[in-house]
């Protein structure tokens, strides 16, 4: 197995862990669920966690990537994405050039980088139909990077169970408990990890399909909740990381 003693992550609210509590007021999510397996298996890992919520790609690149140079790791998460397919415009080009420079950085260091696609969530938020198209060019531009800097990457945009609604929070957008254990998992699986296996891949069962009239009551408390204050909150040029800063800025000692 290899073993990683620096495990730095970087990114937006799904590396930040968003929607998986922690129970005291937090988050946990698969970055943080990654770092107490590697550390279970190794005895401990030096673990840093520098995402915030709503930032862009090029935002990622711009404030985490120094910050995670300097802290010579050996292992990198780096994903982003859900920000950049909801702005206004949408530059393939420049997020090609930043996904890029972020791996192309990472792996020069000689450390392990691993990312992943981000699966249609067409079922999940009809919404999110809307930008089918980037989510398309947006993956293909996560595999095009990897193939050429020698990043990991777990497709999960090629699995069905990663758009199932049960692995998915309240908000449509980030994974709920199931999920981000899900997406541990599959890292796991992905960096060779002892005991991993490909059940994360493995759909869920059947469920029996919701009603009509149950769909439209979930479709309006999900505007209300949900919708509607994104929109006011953009309107007014705010984000959801205003004022947040990294819940782990620092390598933090981990033991298993």
């Amino acid at each position: 197995m290899p073993r990683f003693e620096r495990y730095v992550a970087i990114g937006d609210s799904t590396v930040e862990g968003l929607d998986d509590p922690d129970g005291r007021g937090g988050y946990r999510g698969w970055a943080d669920r990654l770092a107490a397996r590697l550390a279970a298996e190794q005895g401990s890992v030096l673990y840093a966690n520098l995402a915030i919520r709503g930032r862009t790609t090029h935002q990622i690149r711009q404030a985490q990537l120094d910050p995670a140079v300097a802290m010579r790791p050996d292992l990198v998460a780096v994903v982003s994405g859900t920000n950049d397919l909801l702005r206004r415009h949408f530059d393939p080009a420049a997020l090609r050039d930043d996904v890029e420079t972020m791996q192309g950085t990472l792996t020069a260091t000689g450390a392990t980088v691993i990312t992943f696609t981000l699966p249609d969530l067409g079922d999940v938020m009809p919404l999110a139909r809307m930008v089918r198209g980037r989510l398309v060019q947006m993956n293909q531009i996560i595999r095009d990077a990897a193939a050429k800097t020698g990043a990991i990457v777990c497709d999960f945009a090629a699995y069905p169970v990663a758009s199932d609604p049960r692995l998915w929070s309240d908000d449509r957008l980030h994974a709920n408990t199931a999920g981000h254990a899900r997406i541990a998992d599959a890292l796991a699986d992905h960096l060779g990890l002892p005991g991993a296996n490909r059940s994360w891949s493995e759909p869920l069962p059947d469920a029996t399909p919701p009603r009509w009239k149950d769909q439209l009551r979930a479709e309006a408390a999900w505007s209300r909740r949900h919708l509607l204050p994104w929109l006011w909150r953009h309107a007014q040029g705010r984000s959801s990381g205003d004022g947040i800063t990294p819940k782990q800025p620092q390598l933090t000692l981990i033991q298993g």
